[in-house]
């Protein structure tokens, strides 16, 4: 009895271990993400900064626009007050702030508050009469109190020498959210620790031929492990008392990786209409990855993803745990039972609360491979608390009790003298132990080594990324990049094959001659039935 109240103990414990991980959300979730850009004078390409005491500027300006394109872009609306000249003030207050002198070094000189607080007074009626109102990044108490022009004479002969011999200039800009790729702030989306703002679709590292071999791979895989864990299930219905404990998890064990393949198969037939935002190019919006709860189907695809894969580790935890109580021990089949709703409230709710966790912390992402939605690709975090953590911590935990069980059922062939019968039984017993084991602990430790590697060589891909499309999308371009690399498909291929064929191994488990007659008599039996009560008739 105290040995029993021990294992209960230590089963809390763990499970008590697992959900604590939900204590880790109060941590931040985005870490910053920092990348160094170069940038030099360059020629002012500003229809209304042209023809002004200086021809050069240094981006990104004060107002933080990163290149002029996107200067002219806001600078717009102020267009009609600068050509009804009302205030011969606004214009060189306007160009000083979007495209303003490039002096030495990079040094941004603003321009005095006379010159924002004159132009403001002069523009104050036409501004209303637009409809156009002082942006806040203008507000006069932002600029020195002084009474000089714009530029000074200092910033002109700075400018002069720049012109004739630019000099380069090192800034750190960090990640700078593409205008294509920005999101509705009240949705809460990040990407690369920059808020509002969302990874590519199609996805950012394959191009669309491997991507649609991808899916096919995953498609194929995802019918493979459904049609194994469905005949796993099917098998159990036909003789619910064959399977008791403690090989009962196996089953449960098979229903949620039945559920994992059907999500994923699912994934193949939607594509990427889930794991996905359509485009939008009037407001100049490119597809991005479906990121939080808004999107109801992405959601619940989530929900039912995530949920089954824990709660399938969870089962084998608990099939391991009810292995060692049956081999060291010696509990029985009724003992182990008993504590079937202790292994159902653990199995089931520590998936639970992390998915509930999760959904309330807003970190579900598309997953524009599989066209599924997960946790964890494209925020670390998020993927070492609630993916890495748990499954690390069941693989622990299952492998030290399987080897303790193992070893005690050695122990007893050894020491215990058997019948040859009993003997041969119990050997065989040890080796589909054993082979179910490995079977089960390959592809997950495949997968936990996959989720490793790409959480050490995200920032590296990411900023291969930047680097690849900076001009594209005309943002800030890495500077002193030390390393460069791509992701490899077959690393994902390899993750998610691993992630579904992990629920084959029930099938060795229940594969054997007394299923095979389990399913003849099965598909014969109605036969059977009509004959036998056809021959009564007569």
């Amino acid at each position: 009895a105290t040995f029993a109240y021990f294992m209960a103990t230590c089963f809390l414990l763990w499970a008590l271990s697992v959900s604590m991980l939900t204590a880790c959300v109060a941590i931040p979730m985005d870490a910053d993400a920092g990348s160094h850009s170069l940038f030099t004078c360059e020629p002012i390409t500003l229809r209304m900064c042209r023809g002004l005491p200086y021809n050069s500027t240094f981006m990104p300006n004060i107002l933080n626009h990163y290149d002029q394109q996107t200067a002219a872009l806001a600078m717009e609306p102020f267009h009609p007050m600068v050509n009804l000249q009302c205030s011969p003030e606004l214009r060189m207050f306007l160009c000083a702030l979007y495209a303003p002198v490039c002096t030495e070094y990079g040094r941004m000189t603003l321009p005095c508050r006379r010159l924002c607080l004159q132009a403001k007074s002069d523009c104050y009626t036409l501004m209303d009469m637009f409809g156009v109102s002082w942006p806040q990044e203008m507000d006069c108490n932002r600029f020195p109190d002084c009474d000089e022009p714009y530029p000074r004479p200092v910033d002109l002969l700075s400018s002069s020498d720049t012109t004739e011999s630019p000099v380069s200039v090192q800034r750190d800009y960090g990640f700078w959210c593409p205008r294509e790729l920005k999101i509705d702030p009240e949705l809460g989306y990040s990407f690369m620790g920059v808020r509002d703002c969302s990874p590519p679709c199609p996805n950012m590292y394959f191009t669309r031929e491997e991507l649609a071999f991808a899916r096919y791979f995953i498609g194929v895989v995802s019918i493979v492990c459904l049609s194994a864990t469905l005949f796993t299930f099917l098998t159990f219905l036909i003789d619910v008392s064959r399977f008791r404990y403690p090989e009962r998890p196996i089953i449960f064990y098979a229903v949620c990786y039945m559920m994992v393949s059907l999500v994923f198969f699912l994934g193949f037939l939607l594509e990427d209409r889930v794991s996905c935002n359509a485009a939008s190019p009037g407001r100049f919006r490119a597809s991005t990855v479906t990121q939080g709860s808004h999107n109801k189907a992405c959601t619940l695809l989530f929900m039912v993803l995530y949920f089954f894969t824990l709660a399938g580790s969870v089962w084998w935890v608990i099939l391991t745990i009810t292995w060692f109580l049956a081999a060291v021990p010696k509990w029985g089949s009724e003992a182990i039972e008993k504590k079937a709703l202790l292994f159902h409230a653990c199995a089931w709710g520590i998936p639970g609360v992390l998915t509930v966790s999760l959904l309330a912390m807003n970190k579900i992402e598309g997953d524009s491979v599989s066209g599924v939605c997960f946790v964890g690709l494209y925020n670390v975090t998020a993927l070492r608390w609630f993916l890495l953590a748990p499954l690390g911590l069941d693989v622990v935990v299952g492998v030290a009790l399987l080897l303790a069980g193992i070893a005690a059922l050695n122990r007893v062939r050894m020491e215990i003298p058997l019948e040859k019968e009993n003997q041969e039984k119990l050997v065989k017993f040890m080796i589909r132990i054993a082979v179910f084991s490995v079977l089960y602990l390959v592809p997950l430790l495949t997968v936990l080594g996959c989720y490793l590697y790409e959480s050490s060589y995200r920032a590296i891909w990411e900023t291969t990324w930047v680097q690849e499309k900076c001009r594209d999308y005309h943002i800030p371009c890495p500077y002193q990049v030390e390393h460069t690399s791509r992701p490899d498909l077959v690393l994902f291929l390899i993750k998610y094959l691993m992630m579904l064929i992990a629920g084959i191994p029930s099938v060795f488990w229940v594969g054997s001659k007394k299923t095979c007659f389990e399913w003849a008599s099965f598909f014969h039996g109605k036969r059977r039935k009509e004959y036998v009560l056809h021959t009564h008739t007569r």
